[in-house]
């Protein structure tokens, strides 16, 4: 498994929009899910073991930023015919195993990951109320093992900053993680 990770944050770059299913039975657009503060979009999966190393601290932080105004969305793009176990029945079950509280969103065409130019999971974006790019980074110092309980939160600092200023940090540590699997 060779890690990739995302070129650094093009600041203000235009969020894109979409309209995907979530696991819940719903669709969310772009404007479904962007806060008064800020979003935050997650490329995740089910099975990525960087994704699976920071994922309670993943929910820990996107319920945080919920409460600061910043809309969260995360969206699976692996393709799911290699990847089974990213398919969408066990996308709805990652979501109610794990109590996701943001919209788990299945990018079946890939055409979203495309569009953000997603390199891996886990790849964040955080945009500002405006819907421009500000943070594209890690969410803490988590790789394949969990960060130390005590390890700063990369993720979250950004956001806030970005809640409360509109503008991201200038130094971003690039997130890590497994290749998005495209399909042939």
């Amino acid at each position: 498994m060779a890690a990739l990770t995302p070129p650094v944050c093009d600041f203000n770059w235009p969020a894109t929009g979409f309209s995907l299913p979530a696991t819940d039975g719903k669709d969310y657009a772009l404007g479904d899910i962007a806060g008064s503060k800020g979003t935050l979009i997650m490329f995740i999966c089910n099975h990525c073991p960087f994704v699976l190393a920071i994922l309670d601290r993943m929910i820990r932080d996107a319920t945080d930023l919920r409460t600061m105004g910043v809309g969260v969305a995360a969206i699976c793009s692996n393709d799911p015919v290699a990847y089974p176990s990213d398919n969408f029945e066990n996308m709805a079950r990652t979501a109610r195993d794990h109590a996701f509280p943001f919209p788990y969103l299945h990018d079946a065409d890939q055409s979203v990951a495309r569009a953000y130019n997603a390199v891996c999971t886990p790849d964040f974006f955080g945009f500002d109320a405006a819907l421009g790019l500000q943070y594209r980074g890690q969410l803490d110092a988590s790789r394949v093992q969990p960060a130390p309980p005590a390890a700063r939160r990369d993720l979250y600092e950004a956001m806030k900053q970005v809640a409360e200023t509109g503008h991201g940090p200038r130094e971003q540590i690039p997130s890590m993680g497994c290749s998005i699997k495209w399909a042939a």
